[in-house]
This record gives C-alpha cells, sequence and structure tokens, in this order.
C-alpha cells in the first residue's frame, strides 16, 4: 500500500502504535500534481463571510470564482438572504489589460443602490492580485459616497490555502467590529464563533443559551447580521467553534477589547454537554450552572436508548474521517466511539501540529493520521483499512462511493443538522443506516 503515497508526502502521514515518537509535517504547501483536498485562499475568505446575510457580496475576478463558491454553504439565514446571491464584477480580457477598478466601483455604486445592504464585502481573487487593482482605495471612496461600511477582502488565491482566507475574512470583519452600541448588552452575553448555521446548527445552539439564561449578540457568521458584529465588542465571552476560521477574530477582540475566548464543539453528546458546562462556569452564576445541568439531563435523557440500540449495531465496525478544521476530528472521534465504531484513519485539511499531537493521543494504536491528503492515498487507506463509512465533504464523496464505502457528509453543503444533542441522534441514524443498507452486499470487495 505505501507504493500508493508520493515520496514528498511521508512525512505529512503517521501511524499510530509502536515505538517510533509521534512526528508529523504540517503547515506546508500542497504538493504540486497531487489534487490536494484544499480549497484556495478566496474560497476559505468566502465560506467565513458568505453567512452574514444582510451583507452585499462582491467577488472582483472573472466569473469562476463566483460561480466556484456560489452558495457554498448551506448558510441559513432567518431574515434577509442577500448573502445567496453571489455577484461579480466578471472581468474579461480588457479589464485585465487596462484595469478593473472603475468597474469594481461601478459594480459597488449600482448593487447598493439596487440592494440597499447594511455593508459590503469586496473579494480580490488571483487576477486582482496579479494586475494590482487597488481594492483599499475603491472601497474607501464608495464607502464614503454611501455611508456603509465597504470592505475588501484580501484573498488572492495564490496567497497559500484556505486558512490564509481564514485571516482575510476576520481581518475584514475585524473593522466591523466595535462601531456599534452596547449599551443594551446583559453582562451575562456571549458571541457564538464559528458555526455557519448549515443547516439551523446555530438557531438550535442559540436556544440552548437562552435556556441557560445567557444572552447572544452575535452569530458570527452564521445567519449573521452587520450591526450584531458591530456591537459584539459589548460581549462578555467569545465562545469559539471553527477555530481554525474565526479563531484570528476572537484573539483580535481579546487584545482590543479584553473579550476571553473559550474553544469548544457543539458536535457529539460529550463536547456539547462540555461546551455548555464550560460557558456556564465562566459566568460563575448558581443559577445558569443550575439551568444548565437540567438542559444537559433532559438532552441526554432523551438519547440513550436509541443510541444504544445503534451500538449494539454498529459495534466493531470501522470508520475514517477526513475533514477541512481538526476540531471536527475530535468531537468525531468520540462520536463514533459511542456508538461502538472504532476510528481507523483520521486527517484534516488544514490541522496544526499541537491539533495532530491531540489526535494521536487518543487515537487507537495503528490510526492513520495524515495532513492535506489527496485522491490516491484516501483511495489506498480506505482499502487498506477496510473502511465501512467515510466521514467528508463533498470532494470526498467520489472517493467513497467508487470503492463501495458509506459516506456521511460532515461539511458546509449538508442539509441536515448534526451538532447539539438531537445532532447527535440524527448522526447516528445516519451512520446506522449507511453503514447496515443491504446495497453494499453487491459491490466487490464485500461479495468477495
Amino acid at each position: 500500500m505505501e507504493a500508493a503515497i508520493y515520496t514528498e508526502r511521508t512525512e505529512q502521514i503517521f501511524r499510530t502504535g509502536g515505538e517510533k515518537k509521534f512526528e508529523l509535517v504540517c503547515d506546508k504547501e500542497s504538493l504540486a500534481g497531487a489534487v490536494s483536498q484544499r480549497a484556495c485562499v478566496f474560497c476559505g475568505s468566502r465560506v467565513v463571510l458568505y453567512p452574514i446575510a444582510d451583507a452585499l457580496h462582491l467577488v472582483h475576478g472573472p466569473i469562476g470564482c463566483a460561480v466556484y463558491t456560489w452558495d457554498i454553504r448551506g448558510a441559513l439565514s432567518s431574515g434577509p438572504e442577500l448573502h445567496r446571491l453571489s455577484f461579480s464584477t466578471d472581468l474579461q480580457e480588457r479589464d485585465v489589460i487596462f484595469g478593473g477598478e472603475q468597474k469594481l466601483y461601478q459594480a459597488l455604486v449600482e448593487l447598493i443602490d439596487r440592494h440597499s445592504p447594511k455593508a459590503a464585502f469586496v473579494y480580490s481573487t488571483c487576477i486582482v492580485g496579479l494586475i494590482g487593482d487597488d481594492l483599499e482605495a475603491v472601497c474607501k471612496r464608495v464607502s464614503a459616497e454611501k455611508s456603509i461600511p465597504v470592505l475588501p477582502v484580501q484573498s488572492e488565491g495564490f496567497k497559500g490555502n484556505k486558512r490564509a482566507g481564514y485571516a482575510a475574512a476576520c481581518k475584514a470583519m475585524g473593522r466591523l467590529v466595535g462601531t456599534g452600541d452596547t449599551s443594551s448588552i446583559s453582562k451575562y452575553s456571549i458571541n457564538i464563533l464559528g458555526d455557519f448555521n448549515l443547516a439551523g446548527e446555530i438557531w438550535l445552539v442559540r436556544e440552548y443559551f437562552a435556556k441557560m439564561g445567557i444572552e447572544v449578540v452575535a452569530n458570527i457568521t452564521g445567519d449573521g447580521r452587520v450591526a450584531d458584529i458591530q456591537r459584539a465588542h459589548g460581549a462578555a465571552l467569545n465562545v469559539v467553534q471553527c477555530s481554525g476560521a474565526t479563531m484570528d477574530l476572537a484573539r483580535m477582540m481579546e487584545e482590543r477589547y479584553g473579550i476571553p475566548n473559550l474553544r469548544v464543539s457543539y458536535f457529539g453528546i460529550e463536547d456539547m454537554a462540555e461546551s455548555l458546562y464550560a460557558v456556564a462556569d465562566f459566568f460563575q452564576d448558581e443559577e445558569i450552572l443550575a439551568r444548565t445541568r437540567q438542559l444537559v439531563a433532559e438532552e441526554v435523557g432523551s438519547l440513550q436508548q436509541e443510541l444504544a440500540d445503534y451500538r449494539e449495531a454498529l459495534t466493531g465496525k470501522k470508520a475514517a474521517i477526513y475533514v477541512g478544521g481538526a476540531f471536527k476530528a475530535f468531537s468525531l472521534i468520540k462520536a463514533f466511539r459511542l456508538l461502538g465504531m472504532e476510528v481507523v484513519m483520521v486527517g484534516s485539511q488544514t490541522g496544526t501540529r499541537e491539533d495532530y499531537e491531540e489526535l494521536a493521543a487518543i487515537c487507537d494504536p495503528g490510526t492513520i493520521i495524515v495532513d492535506d491528503s489527496n485522491p490516491l492515498e484516501l483511495s489506498t487507506f480506505l482499502k487498506e483499512k477496510e473502511v465501512d463509512i467515510f466521514v467528508g465533504g463533498v470532494k470526498e464523496r467520489p472517493i467513497a462511493y467508487k470503492l463501495g464505502v458509506a459516506f456521511c457528509d460532515h461539511n458546509h453543503e449538508r442539509k441536515e443538522i448534526l451538532a447539539g444533542f438531537s445532532g447527535m441522534r440524527n448522526f447516528a441514524r445516519e451512520v446506522y443506516g449507511s453503514v447496515m443498507s443491504p446495497v453494499w452486499r453487491f459491490v466487490p470487495r464485500k461479495a468477495s
């Protein structure tokens, strides 16, 4: 099986167990020709900012960039849906030669007049970085003329992978934070960072916090609103889920406004409960803590019997995980263990050394840990480990189905809630229905 791994990639793959000391290289540029599962800087910035529903999102570049990221997240909104329109300046050859600043200015003026957004985000793509259009100057001019924030997002795709896009998105949002009124905000208040409301998760999580007696000031960015982000500096705590996507913003707010942050996860019973207790402990209020205990007890109690039934059927089955941010992997490992399943491969697109060290510590011996993988490697690992279900995103789905392996979409295209306590029920049902489907009896590897 090792023959299917590129020689230059061996340092980014580690197998747990044995006496070999943990060593995994990460934060590297993707290997040319290896067809990495990663996305570009521009895509990273889009997936973070896209869910801000009352803002205008204008892609300054060729139409293909806008098409690639159109409706890239489910990102449900409880009100406006301006974010779903994915506007583009549609740069052509003439614009590349003579510059696209005037075209950008005209597009911004026309779109702002037509849609009356609360703010506008302007994304620079690869070609804009090459021809040197001054986004900052154009945005400043339009902002003064239209009296709304017009924010450049410096996200030229060639500058790295999508993690650099996260940083660009946080920098743009940082210019909004601190410009709104905070006088009415409770001392028991938080911002929710890093949840993108793919299938309504943020509404569920907000409901949990409301039952605890905690005010949510801003969703950053699922079902997000510009005015809420502008007053987010009035919250007492930042609760950060997808640490890779929004941690830069949390650090900035701590540095500027003294707001501490907690890293949490809403996936799986154990992590969801720990997250709620961590927030309750932060406020040191007995009533909040008592409400939290009652909430967790009621939610967990309603799940126990159904999960026990699934565990009986799934015990011993094998799972593989490949996700964008490593934070999901920790929760998924715990969720699979709750169902009696073994995780035999785990990896991410943008994990850090600390992430992988922690994964190595909690994984079973023999587990493959991989950074920035590609289809060739993933196919090899799935066959080697005789995996029953593969958890990933839209780019991993074809790999699983071509190999006759069940698949669970845990990325930003999914339509079903997998977060929270009820999300664990949905996850268990999907895993059970996928793994135990009779269709797998007809694939060659099972038939033989």
